[in-house]
């Protein structure tokens, strides 16, 4: 059985990672290219994910999605319990953190670890990490800054310091470095579930104020953020629930931080659309096909014209019944963005009962679409059988 459902538009990655393999993307395309020039094989359309390879292991005795009783059990002591907006977090200093660093440990409202930050005011030198510098020596930095930073050595403080992100399918690691490309210093680093990742960058003001301590108050540098850091934090915990970030889907608990975020006030149109969308589909998910439909109809009214919206709506009118409705959206959708390959698959199967030749005019467009997508081979060969079959 194949979803009807669009997920991708907040997708499973972050920000930073989809640009990084739309870039890889775009080189498959061009080695693609010559590759059907000259007869050579192919390369994987999937492209790897950046380097992430590290020697310093700092999360040594926690690890990203734990419950809160499993870590109280190798922490009961020696930490400071501080609310994090509607979680709580957990602050180490340096003398007693297995890490030498400031560690701070973050905790979701439902008790799941959703990310970790380790400081280091006066530094950490990478020599002996060679691992990792290799690392950030193939990454290209997000973001370079001066920083000063007290407790450096005063050589030091004059270098600029750099942000690397790197990670893996549903995890972020985001590095703070300063020194020289030769001598890298580490001033912080975070690890966290991708759909958290803006909550924890070492640019947020909060967490350079972590590093360059008191001074930090003269400079007001580092982001802050645009949006109620409540919804924020609830967004990225329906994301979390909703996607499996941590290995099973609550859509229940999706609904609730989708809401949540909701009425913490977004006064961004754009994430307020995609927040009543993304609540859509955690409603649908639980079976309340008429509450997702009135979300997915706010999403609407807020911003009408989003493909992926019009697709799932089209997909719940469908669960109700209502079958004009669900073409018209579908028909929307693909007016919209014409090379939308689920839309066409969607809309093929709705004229299917009633107008087999539009059906094959659809599933055929859905079939030169996807023409070469791994992730659409069997949903693709499927289509190739239900085409033979209107066909005779």
């Amino acid at each position: 059985m194949f979803s009807s459902l669009d997920h991708s538009s907040a997708g499973r990655r972050s920000a930073w990672k989809a640009a990084w393999l739309a870039t890889r993307l775009d080189r498959y395309a061009i080695v693609a290219s010559l590759c059907w020039l000259t007869a050579c094989a192919a390369p994987d359309p999937r492209p790897q994910l950046p380097p992430s390879a590290s020697d310093l292991v700092l999360m040594k005795s926690a690890h990203l999605c734990d419950t809160h009783a499993a870590f109280m059990q190798s922490h009961a002591t020696g930490h400071q319990e501080i609310p994090w907006g509607a979680g709580r977090e957990f602050r180490i200093n340096e003398t007693q953190s297995e890490s030498g660093s400031e560690e701070a440990w973050f905790f979701d409202q439902d008790g799941t670890l959703v990310g970790a930050l380790f400081v280091y005011p006066a530094g950490l030198d990478l020599k002996p990490y060679p691992v990792l510098r290799e690392t950030l020596s193939q990454l290209r930095p997000v973001l370079n800054f001066y920083l000063s930073v007290p407790k450096l050595p005063s050589k030091a403080r004059m270098d600029t310091s750099s942000l690397y992100q790197t990670g893996d399918e549903k995890t972020t690691a985001q590095y703070l470095v300063t020194g020289t490309r030769d001598q890298p210093i580490l001033l912080t680093a975070s690890f966290t579930i991708d759909p958290y990742v803006s909550l924890f960058s070492p640019y947020r003001r909060e967490f350079l104020d972590r590093v360059r301590g008191a001074e930090s108050k003269k400079t007001g540098q580092g982001s802050v953020d645009q949006e109620p850091f409540a919804s924020l934090q609830q967004f990225a915990r329906g994301e979390a629930a909703q996607l499996a970030y941590c290995g099973t889907r609550h859509a229940d608990v999706a609904a609730d931080a989708y809401q949540k975020a909701i009425n913490s006030g977004f006064s961004n149109k754009v994430r307020l659309a995609e927040a009543y969308h993304k609540l859509g589909l955690a409603l649908e998910a639980q079976g309340a096909s008429e509450k997702a439909k009135a979300a997915m109809q706010q999403s609407l009214a807020i911003r009408p014209n989003v493909p992926e919206v019009l697709n799932n709506l089209g997909t719940i009118y469908r669960q109700l019944g209502d079958r004009d409705q669900a073409i018209a959206s579908f028909e929307r959708a693909v007016t919209l963005r014409p090379n939308y390959p689920l839309a066409r698959f969607n809309l093929a199967e709705s004229y299917e009962p009633t107008n087999r030749k539009l059906a094959i005019s659809e599933y055929e467009t859905y079939l030169a679409l996807v023409e070469g997508n791994p992730d659409e081979a069997e949903r693709a060969a499927r289509v190739k059988e239900r085409v033979k079959n209107l066909q005779r």
